[in-house]
């Protein structure tokens, strides 16, 4: 590890648990085709264990926002990976309907946790005009684990034979990376035996806001989180940005085969494209970000620029990919979709930390998380009844949710900082 660069090590791991997260839950669909034959299963089957994964992702979403927010960032992650990684194994022991739903809802509980933890632990071990970078690293294993998600789960499938021994096999995968969290993962950075005192001041004093020199010292109750409009302006904004993102993880295989009359192999031959935009747009969202506050660009001027920018991209192209010509130029402009994406969520997912303390980060952005996949459930009943000529209908509600990504921060978080007990009034942590 370089000397003063340990903080990296922390969001590496946080990427990597992510990367397992994404084999894990994309498993279920690439080895659909063997489990429906073995266990005589229909579409509908598949249909229903989908959605009930993505009501337990929303609940999970708040629960894990808690629990990180109880026992820190380090057994926080323990336990959601060990609970997420030993369903991923049951799945290997299901045997219709019933088993495949329950172990389904444990595995979407589980791995909610990954996104409130990954928030909390930026907030923790980042200064502000490092965090959306840090956010970009964590949010790029999200799109690296769609990539190789499927090349994984196909290798191990035809080298173990068999779709449980798969699931066993992935399901282990997660077991693996405790090891080196419970390693590297000893303490925060106040009190990290491995930081040194040049890194650790680097990070603390860092977290003050650059404009009012304030720290996030505010660590509201439930009931006031909810009362702030700042709170809800990030909880909107996942709302509604979240759809886009799962509009193609979940619907880009039909769209293909219904456009495009495409097969399997035609599907797995372009399906990945969009997610290569989406590595990019995670690291650029941070990397803008960090460059504009070294410039002297305030937080609040950085995060609203960036975002606005990630939600114009999104608009555009999703205008653009109703008229797409041919299924090479459809994957592309997905591409320039999920790089727009990427490029705002990053720093939509820093404004917990950005509003309050450590000890209240987890909880909204649980919440947030929340509302986002309670989006998406609603996305998936909705887009069967819209799509039944063409896809069209649903890029435009996508680039309807663009605008309206962007409206919830500019309206309901006029200004972003650190906000204290008695709105309205200085902080009593700025410095005389």
């Amino acid at each position: 590890m370089l000397r003063n660069r340990f903080r990296w090590t922390i969001v590496a791991l946080v990427a990597v648990a992510t990367v397992i997260n994404y084999i894990d839950r994309g498993a279920l669909g690439l080895l659909w085709p063997e489990i429906s034959q073995d266990l005589g299963m229909s579409k509908l089957d598949y249909a229903i264990i989908l959605n009930v994964f993505t009501f337990a992702y929303a609940f999970g979403q708040t629960l894990f926002g808690k629990i990180f927010d109880w026992v820190g960032t380090r057994l926080g992650f323990v336990l959601s990976i060990v609970v997420w990684s030993a369903a991923t194994v049951l799945h290997a022991f299901a045997r219709g309907l019933f088993s495949f739903a329950l172990f389904r809802a444990l595995l979407g509980v589980s791995e909610a946790g990954n996104w409130p933890g990954a928030t909390k632990a930026n907030a923790e071990w980042f200064p502000i005009r490092e965090r959306a970078l840090a956010q970009g690293i964590f949010n790029s294993g999200a799109a690296i684990g769609g990539i190789v998600s499927a090349p994984v789960v196909a290798y191990l499938f035809v080298f173990l034979e068999s779709w449980q021994a798969t699931f066993i096999a992935i399901g282990a995968l997660g077991f693996l990376w405790l090891v080196p969290w419970l390693i590297v993962y000893k303490s925060g950075p106040d009190s990290h035996p491995w930081l040194s005192a040049e890194e650790r001041d680097y990070i603390l004093t860092g977290q003050r806001d650059l404009e009012t020199n304030e720290v996030a010292t505010y660590a509201p109750s439930t009931g006031q989180i909810l009362s702030r409009k700042e709170s809800w302006g990030v909880i909107l904004a996942s709302f509604f940005l979240d759809p886009i993102w799962w509009l193609f993880v979940a619907w880009l295989p039909l769209y293909l085969s219904e456009t495009y009359g495409f097969g399997v192999a035609e599907i797995g031959l372009y399906a990945w494209v969009p997610y290569v935009g989406a590595m990019f747009g995670a690291w650029f969202g941070g990397i803008l970000a960090q460059n504009r506050i070294k410039a002297g660009w305030t937080v609040n001027r950085t995060r609203k620029g960036v975002i606005a920018l990630g939600g114009a991209i999104m608009l555009v192209s999703l205008l653009l990919t109703i008229q797409a010509a041919t299924p090479l130029v459809a994957v592309l402009l997905m591409a320039a979709i999920l790089f727009g994406f990427q490029t705002a969520v990053g720093n939509i997912q820093t404004l917990p930390s950005d509003f309050y303390s450590g000890k209240s980060v987890g909880t909204l952005a649980g919440f947030a998380g929340t509302a986002a996949k309670l989006a998406v459930v609603g996305l998936n009943f909705l887009i069967p009844i819209i799509t039944v000529d063409s896809y069209a209908p649903a890029f435009a509600v996508g680039a309807a949710l663009a605008i309206l990504t962007v409206a919830s921060v500019f309206i309901l978080c006029p200004r972003i900082k650190p906000l204290n007990a008695n709105p309205g009034r200085p902080s009593a942590t700025t410095p005389s």
